[in-house]
Order: C-alpha cells, then structure tokens, then sequence
C-alpha cells in the first residue's frame, strides 16, 4: 500500500515538476525509482518530466537512475523521443549525455528522435542529434523516404535546409534518395506544390531535376497531371529554367521510317505535323496540360459554380423574354398600330429589325445556358467530346448575354440629334449606346484573344519542356 502511494506521489511530482518532493520520496525509499516500471508499463516518470519540459526534474531522475533512459513506453516512445518532438533542447543535450545510442531507436511508426524533430520543426533540438549522432539522420522512415522526405512531406522548409546543410551537404545521394515509389524529395515538393522548397532544391543543392519515379514520370510530367494551383506557374517556370523535361510515350519504329528519315528537316517537320493538331485541342479546352488529360482538372471540380453561372444566365433570359425591355402596350389603342395590341412588345412596335436581334441573342443565351445545366445535372461522361461542348456552350451563352444587353440599351438610349448637311437635325446613336455595343464586342473578342494568347503560351512552354533534337543515328 505504501509503494502504491509513492509510485502515486512519484507521478504527480513529475507531472508538477517538482524536484523537492522527489528527493523526499527517494530519502523514504531508495529503491522507487528502481521498482517504477515493474507497476507501469505504460510511462515512466522521466516520459512525463521530458514531455513536459520539467529540466531539473529529468536531471535529477537521470543522476539516480540513468537507465530509464533507455526504457520504451508502449508505443515504443522513449524520453528523447518526447523532449524532440516538443523542443526541449536542454533535456535532450541531458539524454544524449546519458546514451546518445538512443538517437537510432525508432517508435511504432517507425520513426526515431531526428525524424519527430524534424516534422514538428524543431529546429535547435534538430541541430543537437545531427551534431552528436549524423548517422541516425539517414535512417529510412516506413515507406522507404528519408528525413528529408518527412521535411517536405510536412512543409519544414527551414528543418530541410537545416538537414541538407548539415548532413547532406556533399552528398548527392542522400539528396536524391527515393522512397518505395521512385519519388525524389523534388517529386513530392512538387506534387505538394510547394514552391519554396522547390526553389531551394533545385537552386542550391544538387537534386537531380529529371530523375523518374518508378511510372517514369519526371518531376515537370507530376506537375502536369496534378490538379491546378495558382503556384503552377512559378513551379513550372524554376523546373523549366533547370531545363527539366517531360517524358514522351514511345511509339513503335515503322516500317517506313528509314525512308522518311533520310534528313533531320523532314524527321521534324512529321513530328510537328502529327503533334500540332495535340497541342491545340489541349491548350484551349484543358487548360495547357499538353495533351496530358487530367480527370480531376480544375473546372470539373468548380461544377458548383459553373451551375450557378448558367442559372443566373437563364433567369436573366427568361425574365427578358417574357418582359422585354420597355415592357408590352397596356392597351389595344394605345399603340395607335391594329396589328400591335395589348400584350405585344413596346420594343418590336418601335423598333422591329433591332428587337429581332435582341429575341436572337436572348434566345440563345437562354438555350445554351439550359443545356450547360441539364449537362452538368445529369453528369458528364467521361469524354473529352462532352466537356469541350460545355465549355464552348458556356463561351455562346455569356456572348449571347453581352449583345442582349447591347441591344437591351439601344433601344433605352434616345437618339442624339445631329445636323446633317442641309441644316435639318438626324437621328445619330448616342455615345451610351456606342458604349453598350463596344462592351458587347470587348465581351466576344476577348475571348479570341484569350484563347490566341493562350495557344501561344502553351506552344512556348512545350517547345522548352518536351521538344527533343532529333537522335544522331536517324539522321
């Protein structure tokens, strides 16, 4: 009963770091210490003070018993593990004094003291094992990466310059060491999307830029056909100016094709020839992924506001449809016109080759917008054919809206007058109306524009990234 209630006092001076009651605990009974993991086989009192940060407390339990610091918790965490993953840096400059043998043993998962400092960005904790014991550093983590791995697998930037400045800095090898996968730390930055860690890998150490993974897939060919990010750009450009590349499917030699080899003109004008119409298709409806299709690109996953873009489009259609600007004569006299009675449009009794071309362009912005809906309610199938039909659909409907408004103002907009020739006034568009037709022309052209600047991009980055010379022995 005795023991129980030491052991019990034992763990609450511990959790309190209090050093005064432990002396006072081992002055009543020397041999507590020794019996505390014959009780508990969970935790001993120097996991506690070392999750804890209690310094003196560790010291003093190490002075007396400086075999607990080899002793494991049931997840096989010792106290260095504990006092690494939280910072402590005092309590394990005081653990690796007593055996910094225990750098190299790993917890459950598979991890030891510079891996959990490592996650967790410890950096000064992360500089003391590195300094006593290098070698636990290159230790591999469940799934065959490195420490370098886990650095950029948790975003510690700062923990991976550290490790690669002090560990790695002459060797290629650790620094270009793959895990069960064939990923490189290079590979998972960039899957990752982490910008700052590629930047650093490829500007200051010596990763090696077109190392593949075990698909064949190189670094720049990840970044293809992952989904889009706002930093695919800048990633692109730092892997490209390292002259990264992409791998290429290779296709089976024909039996013509010493024939058409004969000059290195005429091997890349067929190359080009066969790619163009590729290039094409994928820089405008995939969104510059060169041919590389990927089913999670980024519209598919913005389906939610596509649909409330195309419900906006057919509401605004619908309502100037069945309510046409300037609204329908209240009476049957009051267009002064027989064939215009009550109900029909003021717009088409005034001005009827206008109005025609507003019904047009409405018309067509309310139909496209309900095939974009119905399309995307019912789900597209997996066809690149049905996705650029939604794309182009959507393109017809917000032109389709830009002239209706055009139209819509013409008809608002008085006319300015103007003096012709002979001194009578004519009626000339006023500069608001110009003004609406301008917008409803910016509105279409810019998509012409778009797509031209975009196609031009892309055929820049592709003559960079994936245009090879052609091999010696075919020419």
């Amino acid at each position: 009963m005795a023991a129980d209630n030491g052991s019990k006092r034992l763990s609450e001076a511990a959790i309190e770091g209090n050093v005064t009651t432990l002396l006072e605990l081992l002055r009543q009974d020397p041999m507590l210490l020794a019996r505390v993991n014959l009780n508990d086989f969970n935790e001993t009192p120097l996991h506690v003070a070392a999750l804890l940060g209690h310094v003196g407390f560790v010291d003093e339990i190490l002075k007396r018993r400086p075999q607990l610091a080899k002793e494991l918790d049931s997840r096989r965490f010792s106290a260095l593990h504990l006092a690494a993953a939280e910072g402590f840096v005092e309590i394990v400059k005081l653990l690796l004094r007593v055996d910094a043998g225990m750098c190299f043993v790993c917890n459950q998962d598979g991890r030891n003291a510079i891996h959990l400092a490592a996650v967790r960005g410890r950096l000064d904790v992360l500089a003391e094992l590195v300094r006593v014991r290098p070698a636990a550093a290159r230790m591999a983590v469940d799934g065959g990466g490195t420490v370098l791995h886990l650095c950029v697998k948790y975003n510690q930037v700062e923990a991976l310059k550290k490790l690669i400045e002090t560990v790695a800095v002459d060797d290629s090898h650790f620094v270009n060491a793959q895990d069960d996968y064939g990923f490189t730390i290079l590979h998972l930055a960039v899957s990752m999307k982490q910008l700052q860690a590629v930047e650093y890998l490829i500007n200051h150490t010596r990763i090696k830029v077109n190392a593949k993974t075990t698909n064949g897939l190189t670094a720049l060919d990840i970044l293809t056909q992952s989904h889009r990010d706002l930093k695919d750009m800048d990633i692109a450009e730092t892997l490209t100016a390292a002259n990264a590349i992409r791998t290429t499917p290779k296709k089976p030699p024909s039996s013509s094709m010493s024939q058409s080899s004969s000059s290195p003109s005429s091997c890349v004008s067929k190359m080009e020839k066969t790619q163009s119409w590729k290039w094409l298709l994928s820089a405008v409806f995939h969104n510059g992924d060169w041919w590389f299709f990927n089913q999670k690109s980024e519209w598919l996953r913005k389906q939610d506001s596509l649909m409330v873009v195309a419900s906006l489009i057919a509401t605004m259609a619908f309502q100037a449809g069945v309510n046409p600007p300037g609204g329908i004569w209240q009476d049957d006299k009051a267009s002064g016109n027989p064939n215009q009675p009550a109900g029909t449009s003021i717009f088409a009794g005034k001005h009827l080759q206008t109005y025609n071309k507003f019904l047009v362009f409405n018309t067509m912005g309310f139909m496209t917008s309900l095939i974009a809906i119905l399309m995307i309610i019912t789900g597209l199938p997996e066809k690149r054919i049905f996705m650029r039909v939604l794309i182009v659909t959507m393109w017809i409907a917000v032109s389709s809206m830009a002239y209706t408004y055009g139209y819509s103002i013409r008809f608002f907009t008085p006319r300015a007058p103007k003096l012709s020739g002979s001194g009578t006034p004519s009626g000339a568009d006023s500069v608001i109306f110009l003004i609406a037709i301008l917008v409803a022309i910016v509105a279409t052209s810019s998509i012409g524009l778009f797509l031209i600047g975009k196609l031009f991009y892309v055929h820049s980055r592709q003559n960079k990234s994936t245009k090879q010379p052609v091999p010696s022995e075919q020419i």
